[in-house]
């Protein structure tokens, strides 16, 4: 089985909303995948996500309440064949830490390389909105790529 783990910088907003949306897509189309999420720092472990990524992610019927942020381990390394990360920075941490395979999320979607933005940085909930948005296409457009194996 395929494991796949999305990765932003505190696993509070960019990253737990990749991670609902991938179970949501899996789950809906019986896929044989592993999804997870974690962080590239340790400030929120044991955190829900952030009360705007829970509600923005409810509106579309996914529920990523339950979802706690974790950082990264060297154990994930051997665990999850796909990395894929919010932002460049996040990447290049990843593959500073010794991950392989780790991919940017806006690659995927049509947004060319894009990063995902971090939603902190809009004012009010459009921010979470549009991050969601873009998730959302860049999660499909991702995993069907694993799907028909051109990644």
């Amino acid at each position: 089985m395929n494991r796949i783990l999305f990765v932003c910088l505190g696993n509070i907003c960019r990253s737990p909303l990749a991670h609902g949306v991938a179970q949501h897509i899996v789950n809906t189309k019986n896929l044989e995948l592993f999804i997870d999420s974690a962080g590239t720092s340790s400030w929120h472990v044991g955190e829900a996500p952030c009360d705007h990524s829970i509600k923005v992610a409810r509106q579309y019927d996914i529920d990523i309440s339950k979802q706690h942020s974790r950082v990264i381990t060297e154990d994930d390394i051997t665990t999850f064949r796909y990395v894929v990360a919010m932002d460049r920075q996040n990447k290049e941490d990843m593959e500073a830490f010794g991950f392989n395979n780790v991919h940017l999320l806006g690659d995927f979607g049509d947004f060319r390389g894009e990063d995902v933005p971090d939603p902190y940085f809009f004012d009010g909930f459009e921010g979470f909105e549009h991050v969601y948005n873009m998730v959302a296409l860049c999660v499909e457009d991702f995993l069907e790529k694993v799907e028909n194996g051109s990644l």
